[in-house]
């Protein structure tokens, strides 16, 4: 808020004052109800637009400020002013203890819980009536006496323009001050919160508590404004006026509220004239204004403003949440900032010993799975410890024990002689572990350097109107010299929402770094990014760790895990198959085995020669696709004829997945061509590519939970109805477990069932061709081998396949010609018996 918007906001009030002195006492009691109105929406703004929680029972919270003050000056005697602070008090303290559990849940259901305390709030006004007096209510509240002659209008009127703009002073301290990006941090992403030592169950109260206090002290001028209350006075229509004057006005905006509640206000007003129309052109006219807005007015104005500039709108947090620059201050903002690195890349992270993060026998169970078992493992400081092993082999699992988001069932973890195991993620951040996610998660309407400058405090905020960097700009220029340490370029002022992917994978490493940790975890810090971006994100781990702190990660391109890595742990069904330097496990046989699913020594012999191929049926040439500028798949090319099962292999992260998502449709390419029987497949929905006979079963079956076996079955022959009864037969009797869970909701299926399931209703879809994502991932080796009969009967039918699965010894036993991919690119293709006996295979699963 600078000069001008502060002169603004004090001609605006006193022009209020001046009003209340000029009207009618009518006009005056509305000018009065609309300050009121202000002050709720002004504290619902904390709730709603920075923290992001919906409540549509403040009208309870004004109910008891309002029911308070009237008990106290009518039947205790007390005066006016304490009256109006108990209630205020007793309004907080009440929703403090409502927040509680109510901030336990989320959406709906957080809304439902608000809902009924305000129902509860109004019927126990009506029971209570020796104390409310029911549903007569109170009569006779007066009001304070200001000066000589003025009228209670007039007099309620000063005081709740004046306490409005403390209100909204407050505010805008408190929206620019840590709590407030606390607050928009937790909004943003709580497990991202909880990573750097935020506790989003105490934020989201002490917003709660905030919100409902200032809510219990506008209902405390409501009495003496109104001269009685009674419960039909605060029913739920008035909770929603409030709501609606904080989205109309802009949720997270200093003068949305106020904005808001002037037109929720004053405008029934304007439209008394058409007496019955009015409620209906209330209602339209709100509706008008959010359709065009849905960011609230002021939103709207900076989406103005910003055309007019030419320049993109920032986000709205942002624009509240830092000061802002002009380009040319950017500018030179950012050559200080690369200037400030320059002069302290040594000290960016203190030189101190630091810990070393021990796993001893962890494990955990998710419904009788044993997802981890037995985990033993060292992250040593200066060093990194690469997690790796096939898909479903538990290495996030493990990270997120590591980090406190996952409480183990068994075993112990220490960072030192600290044990951690068992405490929440906040707590095991602010000891010195820090994380990042394989989704960037950052604080999106915060800008850059706000998002580092919060991980510094781990977890510590100050007061409540405390500034954001206490230090006087110390802190500021530590997270400039932080972010250019991690290699990122772009203007520290920038709104965290609108970077690149590669910019958000830099800045969230440098807020990790922020909270000086004595060991990083890093999840998939690699995926998406470009082979010049990976090769600058290994030097960046390397010299991490390096300046002494533990890095471990968790990463599935195996050039850049083999180059950084000193020691590397592989795990494959939960447990701990080996340890040691890249070397050592590339030359393991056990580790081998794990990755491509048999020995491939053994399984060669087995290789089924191929058959005769027929005529190609689907096709593929120079397939560029990916989730942002920098693809994921690399000008692909393949083909598979009638009849032929063909194994498409590699790495977790080499783009099988992206690439079969893309042929059924789901996934947008960037260019090439795909065709199945000469029909174009580029550019149509899913839905006409299934048409084509064109065919996925998605990794991790995304059967329909909530239906029963035979409903899934019946779902899958939607685009081909005739016949279906009996395709349901022939699927009962391919699979005949799946008969004797005919009527058995799918959810409840095991994960064996569920993939057996997922087959089947790919079938009922008549496939020309089946495209088959990993359908062993996460099954016990006796189900994979009676799934893997199934495939090898569907074979023998002649049915078209092209299979993507994790035990390559076992894919390449049913194929008849395999294509090996590595970093979105095809770097070997054959036969079976060609790919068994090519090191590329190997080398594009451990870069061997």
């Amino acid at each position: 808020m600078n000069a001008k918007s502060l002169v603004l906001g004090l001609a605006v009030a006193a022009a209020a004052i001046v009003l209340a002195f000029t009207l009618n006492s009518y006009y005056v009691f509305v000018l009065a109800q609309i300050a009121l109105l202000a002050i709720v929406g002004i504290g619902l703004n904390v709730l709603l637009g920075l923290t992001g929680q919906v409540s549509f029972g403040h009208v309870g919270f004004y109910a008891i400020g309002a029911y308070t003050v009237a008990i106290l000056t009518t039947k205790a005697g007390w005066s006016f002013w304490p009256a109006w602070a108990a209630g205020t008090l007793l309004a907080a303290a009440s929703g403090a203890l409502l927040a509680l559990p109510a901030l336990r849940v989320k959406g709906p259901y957080l809304a439902m819980i608000t809902i009924a305390f305000s129902f509860i709030v109004q019927h126990a006004a009506i029971e209570m009536d020796s104390i409310t007096g029911g549903q007569s209510g109170i009569m006779g509240v007066l009001p304070p006496r200001l000066a000589q002659g003025w009228g209670a209008e007039q007099t309620i009127t000063v005081l709740a323009v004046a306490a409005a703009a403390v209100v909204l002073a407050a505010y805008w301290r408190l929206a620019r001050g840590a709590w407030g990006a606390a607050m928009r941090a937790v909004k943003d992403s709580e497990t991202a919160a909880q990573s750097i030592g935020l506790n989003p169950l105490v934020i989201k109260t002490v917003a709660f508590t905030l919100s409902a206090g200032v809510a219990g002290l506008a209902g405390g001028l409501f009495s003496p404004l109104s001269g009685f209350v009674t419960p039909d006075t605060f029913n739920f229509m008035q909770s929603i006026l409030f709501v609606l004057a904080v989205v109309i006005g802009g949720a997270g905006t200093v003068a949305g509220p106020v904005i808001g509640a002037v037109i929720v206000g004053a405008l029934p007003e304007v439209l008394a004239s058409f007496e019955d129309y009015r409620l209906l052109f209330f209602g339209a006219l709100l509706l008008l204004v959010l359709w065009v807005a849905p960011e609230g007015l002021m939103g709207l104005g900076r989406q103005m403003r910003a055309r007019a500039c030419g320049h993109g709108a920032a986000a709205g947090g942002a624009s509240d949440g830092a000061a802002e620059r002009t380009p040319d201050a950017a500018a030179n903002a950012d050559t200080h900032a690369a200037g400030a690195a320059a002069a302290v890349h040594d000290v960016a992270l203190p030189r101190r010993p630091r810990a070393t993060l021990a796993a001893r026998d962890l494990g955990i169970t998710f419904g009788g799975v044993h997802a981890v078992s037995g985990l033993s493992m060292q992250v040593p400081a200066g060093a990194v410890t690469s997690l790796i092993g096939p898909n479903g082999a538990g290495k996030t699992t493990a990270l997120n024990m590591l980090s406190g988001f996952y409480r183990p069932s068994a075993g112990d973890v220490l960072l030192g002689q600290r044990p951690l195991g068992g405490r929440p993620a906040f707590r095991i951040a602010r000891s010195g572990v820090a994380r990042t996610y394989q989704t960037s998660q950052l604080f999106d309407t915060l800008s850059v350097e706000d998002n580092v400058i919060l991980a510094m405090g781990r977890g510590r905020l100050g007061g409540l109107l405390a500034n954001r960097d206490a230090r006087g700009g110390q802190a500021r220029g530590m997270a400039r010299a932080l972010l250019a340490y991690c290699g990122y370029r772009g203007a520290p002022s920038a709104a965290a929402g609108d970077l690149a992917h590669v910019d958000r994978r830099l800045v969230e490493i440098a807020r990790a770094l922020a909270t000086d940790p004595d060991v990083l975890l890093l999840d998939e810090p690699a995926a998406g990014l470009s082979r010049e971006d990976k090769g600058m994100l290994a030097a960046l781990l390397r010299r991490i760790a390096d300046a002494g702190i533990g890095v471990a990660i968790v990463e599935h391109d195996m050039t850049l895990v083999m180059s950084i890595s000193d020691q590397l742990v592989v795990l494959d069904a939960g447990r701990r198959l080996a340890v040691g330097t890249p070397a050592d496990i590339r030359n393991d046989p056990a580790v081998r085995q794990a990755y491509l699913g048999e020995s491939l020594d053994v399984r060669v012999d087995a290789v089924r020669a191929p058959r005769t191929p027929g005529p190609e049926l689907l096709g593929v040439a120079d397939l560029v696709a990916g989730y942002g500028a920098e693809p994921v798949l690399h000008g692909i090319g393949l083909q598979v004829r009638q009849g032929e099962m063909v194994a498409l292999l590699g790495a977790n992260g080499a783009g099988k997945s992206t690439l079969m998502r893309t042929l059924a449709g789901l996934h947008p390419s960037q260019s090439g061509a795909m065709h199945i029987d000469g029909n174009t497949i580029e550019g149509r929905p899913a839905e006409a590519v299934v048409g084509l006979g064109l065919v996925l079963v998605p990794e991790g079956r995304q059967v329909f939970p909530e239906l029963s076996v035979l409903d899934n079955l019946r779902l899958g022959g939607f685009l081909h109805q005739a016949g279906r009864e009996a395709r349901v037969e022939e699927m009962l009797d391919r699979f005949p477990r799946l008969r004797e869970r005919l009527h058995q909701r799918a959810g409840l299926l095991s994960g064996g069932e569920q993939q057996m399931l997922a087959v089947a209703r790919g079938l009922m879809s008549r496939p020309r061709v089946l495209l088959l994502d990993e359908p062993s991932l996460g099954l016990a080796p006796k189900v994979i081998a009676e799934l893997f009969a199934s495939l090898d009967r569907l074979r023998a039918e002649d049915m078209t396949i092209l299979l993507v699965d994790q035990m390559a010894g076992l894919a390449l036993a049913l194929a008849d010609r395999a294509y090996v991919l590595e970093s979105g690119r095809v770097v070997a293709q054959g036969t079976s018996a060609e790919i068994a006996a090519d090191d590329a295979l190997a080398n594009a699963y451990l870069h061997a």
